[in-house]
């Protein structure tokens, strides 16, 4: 009886059915949307700080170079060959510009702290090679690179990881994928082998089995790494030791990375690693997020703030218009309740079965709901133009060579990474799409099930005629 009064009584009122469910349709649907799009900034500054920060690296320390290091790089080009208009230099060398850098002694130190499950140490260098021919009396020795005076020298750099290949769960290389060889084995820890970005292998016509020169020495190609979305943290990795041998910086790196026991224990670290190095500069993942600036930050103060209060919004208009029409609904049908009253119906039977019209309603328009949401984040996920996020100081970025000197500073270089935004729908979204419309359902009965027991069947029924 129940349910086949419910279902006459549904088809009869199609029109209004119809609408309130599309009211509460309207109002899942943006919660959905909202919600996939917020998960969606979430899931990408976790990509971000992936890209940036390393695949499993919590803290990273770094330290500042000492007074005067950053001036430039100054070279001996002693051995060049005298011509009359000059003399013809070129030399390959590995330097570090003015990035600080630590003895080797501090990776073990600093994987020796309580709360730290890994540490690895890196250096990060440039490449550079200067060519070219410097005038008679100009000066060649102490020429600075970028050119001497009264001659003229190009010079061609590109970024060189020195990487543990004993421990690539940490570093440079662990957010990387490598897509065509091997990557360094601890065997190969003084071997003239590397691994290169994939972008430059692509660039420099590199593949697996290439040789590429490093400090004027031939090294073999073993494999080509795709570093994760938008980031190069190097263009060449090649083993620690190898680097410190080649830029002469035996037992040095300029950055450790840091894995904590558990998320827990990052702040714990921290404060570990700065007391162990009071010199040293310590960055977690939590203050490189906070420095992540460009469209993908507004992105996230839009969906985490305005977005969804806006649903909020939506979602309440959504249920009080349901239940503004359920009630209205009642009123238009108060000689049928009085009937029903007058029949022998207690008001809780009527309460019920006004419940049970709106929370069928609830459930269309839950349904409805979310294959609005699944459309609209659709569309957002194939719209939503590219997000971009800049992290500047303490983040560890790529090494750069530019007029006067060589720079490369793990504080001093801010890095750009273009992400694209997906809007995923899961499972516990359309789960909170579903309780969502069933509350909508119960809010708008209980308002229609209040109102129609406070009719009283003789003034009801005297309304017939």
């Amino acid at each position: 009886m129940f349910i086949t009064y419910l279902l006459r009584e549904l088809r009869r009122r199609m029109r209004q059915s119809v609408f309130i469910a599309l009211g509460l349709a309207l109002g899942v649907g943006l919660v959905i949307t909202v919600t996939a799009a917020s998960n969606g900034v979430s899931a990408t500054q976790g990509t971000v700080l992936q890209s940036l920060y390393g695949v499993g690296t919590d803290v990273t320390v770094t330290q500042a170079p000492t007074a005067g290091s950053g001036a430039g790089q100054r070279f001996s080009f002693a051995g060049g060959q005298q011509g009359g208009s000059g003399t013809n230099v070129s030399k390959n060398i590995l330097v570090g510009g003015g990035t600080g850098t630590m003895k080797s002694s501090a990776v073990t130190t600093v994987a020796a702290l309580k709360d730290v499950s890994g540490a690895v140490g890196s250096l990060t260098l440039n490449d550079v090679t200067l060519s070219g021919t410097i005038s008679a009396g100009g000066g060649a020795s102490g020429a600075r690179s970028g050119g001497g005076a009264g001659g003229a020298l190009s010079t061609n750099s590109f970024t060189v990881a020195g990487v543990d290949p004993a421990d690539d769960s940490l570093g440079p290389l662990s957010s990387g994928t490598i897509t065509s060889g091997s990557a360094l084995t601890a065997g190969q820890a003084n071997e003239n082998v590397a691994v290169v970005d994939s972008n430059y292998a692509k660039s420099q016509n590199l593949k697996t089995g290439s040789k590429i020169t490093v400090a004027g020495q031939s090294f073999t190609v073993t494999g080509v790494v795709q570093a994760a979305q938008g980031v190069t943290d190097a263009d060449v990795y090649i083993p620690l030791a190898r680097a410190q041998a080649l830029a002469n910086m035996a037992n040095e790196v300029n950055t450790i990375y840091v894995s904590a026991t558990s998320a827990a224990d990052i702040s714990a670290v921290s404060g570990e690693i700065a007391t162990a190095l009071p010199a040293a500069t310590v960055t977690t993942s939590g203050d490189l997020a906070s420095e992540v600036t460009g469209s993908l930050s507004s992105a996230s103060t839009l969906a985490n703030n305005l977005g969804k209060w806006l649903a909020v919004a939506v979602l309440v208009a959504a249920f009080g218009l349901a239940s503004i029409l359920t009630m209205s609904a009642v009123t238009r049908r108060v000689r049928e309740f009085g009937t029903l009253k007058a029949i022998g119906w207690t008001s809780g039977r009527i309460i019920r079965q006004i419940m049970g019209e709106s929370l069928v309603i609830g459930v269309i328009g839950g349904v409805a709901g979310i294959a609005v949401g699944y459309g609209a984040a659709a569309i957002v996920q194939a719209v939503a133009p590219p997000l971009t996020a800049t992290a500047g100081a303490g983040a560890p970025a790529g090494g750069q060579f530019g007029g006067g000197g060589i720079a490369r500073g793990a504080s001093a270089a801010a890095h750009t990474v273009s992400v694209h935004l997906t809007a995923p729908v899961t499972l516990g979204v359309v789960g909170l799409a579903v309780l969502l419309a069933i509350a909508g359902g119960l809010i708008a009965g209980t308002f229609g099930g209040w109102r129609a027991v406070r009719l009283r069947p003789a003034a009801a029924l005297s309304r017939l005629g």
